[in-house]
């Protein structure tokens, strides 16, 4: 994956792109968060969850200021590297691990929400305690103006905390969060492919 940070941060306009299509990822997350809260049961730590995802959000567009001005001001596709892959990862994801609990489980309604949510979110913090670290390495390397360093921190928090809530969920949870990570690990695969494609031509 190391690969890929090399080639992004090459050119402005891409590493601009690629700080964007990040940008949508972590808008995505928290706005999924904020479907999945209960109506009154809402906790204080899906809260900060939700916020923090959006504020990672913001954060990553603010860098790109550091590097291309005036670039990327919206989520447009011309604005993203592998739109379509980049749009859709995380609903994916979702769809899958709602059915997995459905099926397996028999979880509906608030029960399916809250699970999911526990569950898609650990995933993405697994997945981001790998990329974030890596991607930062190499803007370290080039000593690039543009940082993660803020979101590495939160994210291994959220991991924790995801960790320890699905503890409390389920005798189950080390299982669980094997079979989403396994669902997690295709999708990102074929994103990060995409990404790779896209970035050849």
């Amino acid at each position: 994956m190391e690969n890929i940070f090399e080639l992004v941060v090459k050119d402005n306009n891409t590493h601009a792109r690629w700080l964007n299509t990040l940008s949508l990822m972590e808008n995505t997350g928290a706005k999924k968060i904020k479907r999945c809260e209960h109506p009154v049961l809402t906790t204080e730590m899906i809260l900060k969850h939700a916020a923090e995802e959006a504020r990672h959000a913001y954060f990553l567009k603010k860098q790109i200021q550091k590097i291309d001005k005036n670039s990327c001001p919206t989520y447009e596709r011309k604005y993203l590297l592998a739109p379509d892959m980049s749009h859709y990862y995380l609903h994916v994801l979702d769809v899958k691990v709602c059915r997995f609990l459905k099926d397996r489980f028999g979880y509906k309604g608030n029960d399916l929400k809250y699970a999911a949510y526990l569950l898609v979110t650990y995933a993405i913090e697994v997945r981001a305690d790998e990329l974030y670290p890596q991607y930062q390495d190499v803007l370290t390397e080039i000593k690039s103006a543009v940082n993660v360093k803020t979101i590495i921190a939160e994210e291994i928090n959220h991991l924790h905390e995801m960790t320890e809530q699905l503890k409390a969920f389920s005798p189950d949870y080390k299982e669980l969060c094997s079979v989403v990570c396994t669902i997690e690990k295709d999708l990102f695969t074929d994103w990060i492919g995409a990404v790779k494609k896209e970035l050849s031509n």
